[in-house]
């Protein structure tokens, strides 16, 4: 008895072990900055902070748009945005999320042209800006805060490359489910997946995945039903993460 209680032990282990490898094969998928202000010299994290301006954003405020020059990066202390392009058909495909603690911004002020995209808050939020004057000297007296950002931007394009792989050669079922792990890793506050809850709206969700919204609300049903999620009005937890990852198929 003894013998078979450690195996299951042993098992239930190595099952945790897979899914942990398995989330971190994930971040191929996931643009995270949030290590640059802690890995800066202090100098420089004093310098950056002291030329952020601060801002508050009300739930679906615009923070930029497509088209329009840049005059400085932004600095997200609380919140989330959404970053997303219109395409010829007016429809809205959001190609990623930032959540608090990341930079966002830069790569149209480094290319010196105008934004690619535009950028919308989807919760009320803390923005800080830095302007263009500031964000360059910054650059240009810090060579740390300049290989950071350099590894940032070399990640982002592969990031997006990769999302944009999977919207164009993966089902709905799996892009649901490839989304819904990507925004786990967004809305984690904790290391207790039982407290990490998605509050994405569905619409914003669907422009996510690239879809519509019924084909969306059919999936996450489907999913509640072979006890994959729960739901609750907007809010959706992840319970089997083995076997999303499994469905999300992005070896």
């Amino acid at each position: 008895m003894v013998h078979k209680l450690d195996l299951n032990q042993v098992l239930k282990r190595h099952e945790k072990n897979i899914v942990t490898l398995e989330l971190a094969m994930i971040s191929k998928f996931i643009f995270n900055n949030q290590y640059i202000l802690n890995e800066l010299p202090q100098c420089d994290k004093d310098l950056l902070e002291r030329v952020m301006q601060s801002k508050k954003y009300v739930k679906n405020q615009t923070v930029f748009t497509e088209g329009t020059l840049p005059t400085g990066i932004f600095y997200i202390q609380s919140g989330k945005v959404k970053k997303y392009k219109v395409d010829n058909d007016g429809r809205e495909q959001i190609i990623y999320i930032y959540n608090s603690g990341e930079f966002f911004g830069y790569t149209a002020i480094l290319s010196e042209e105008a934004y690619g995209d535009t950028a919308v808050v989807i919760e009320n939020s803390v923005i800080s800006f830095i302007a263009k004057d500031d964000f360059f000297n910054v650059l240009n007296n810090s060579v740390v805060f300049s290989r950071l950002l350099l590894k940032c931007l070399s990640h982002e394009f592969s990031v997006v490359a990769n999302l944009m792989a999977v919207l164009s050669q993966r089902t709905v079922r799996e892009r649901v489910a490839l989304s819904l792990l990507i925004l786990h890793d967004k809305y984690k506050t904790s290391d207790d997946q039982r407290d990490i809850f998605i509050t994405l709206s569905r619409g914003d969700l669907a422009k996510m995945v690239g879809t519509v919204n019924e084909t969306l609300a059919r999936v996450l049903h489907d999913f509640k039903n072979e006890n994959l999620i729960w739901m609750e009005g907007r809010k959706i937890q992840l319970i089997n993460f083995q076997q999303l990852i499994h469905i999300a198929n992005f070896y």
